[in-house]
């Protein structure tokens, strides 16, 4: 695999990705991998779409990052499920639906540690699991995340929201970029704003951007974060 550099700089604003010619197509389309290997963490859920830096520092992890930068750069990031503390150095249980990320970049430390950035590219729910390596293995199948016509008009009517809410995240700027979509602007929120992992599990399992974006806005409102 070739690691290419990120078009957007790696900072809060950069994170929000517009979809570039090294991102993965759409679920569906017969780009995720039948199999992938995973990478569960306690309170991180990626979003199609939206990057993300990671530091990589268990030997097993080191591992999986050293294979997948040689070969087709693919990770699937999947949350643990509560209670997992008790099996972590094992295969503590995990939530079945996660996303699959491109390594965009990637930075090998003299100790061994890598330094990457994972942008998300399609939803996944795992068939089995592989336990022959150090890290766990997966075979995935992809889960649609469609935004038909309809839905797309009613989520540029939630722009103006969502917005604001990205005005938290990105202080002095106003609007987002003009070339964030509606989509990758709520999966950016979803991802980027201080909310409980099971909450983020919840808004990365909604049925496609609109339902994200009513969810995150009626969870944040709940909050008292949302509406004005």
């Amino acid at each position: 695999m070739r690691v290419a550099r990120l078009a957007c700089a790696a900072m809060t604003v950069g994170l929000l990705c517009a979809p570039g010619a090294g991102m993965a197509q759409t679920a569906g389309d017969g780009a995720l991998p039948l199999s992938i290997p995973l990478f569960p963490l306690q309170d991180v859920v990626l979003f199609p779409g939206v990057a993300r830096p990671l530091h990589i520092f268990e030997p097993r992890y080191r591992e999986m990052v050293t294979d997948a930068v040689q070969g087709d750069g693919v990770i699937g990031m999947v949350l643990l499920e509560p209670g997992h503390e008790a099996d972590y150095e094992g295969n503590p249980p995990i939530f079945p639906v996660g996303c699959a990320g491109d390594i965009t970049e990637a930075e090998e430390l003299d100790d061994g540690r890598w330094i990457i950035v994972l942008r998300g590219s399609a939803k996944f729910r795992v068939v089995s699991e592989d336990h022959s390596r150090s890290y766990r293995m997966a075979a995935v199948e992809a889960v649609a995340d469609p935004l038909a016509d309809d839905d797309r008009a009613e989520l540029v009517s939630r722009r103006p929201q969502l917005a604001e809410l990205y005005s938290t995240i990105a202080p002095g700027s106003e609007l987002p970029p003009d070339d964030v979509s509606d989509e990758v602007l709520v999966n950016g929120l979803a991802q980027l704003l201080s909310l409980d992992p099971l909450d983020r599990q919840e808004l990365l399992e909604a049925p496609g951007p609109l339902a994200r974006a009513d969810a995150l806005l009626e969870l944040l409102d709940g909050q008292g974060q949302g509406q004005p």
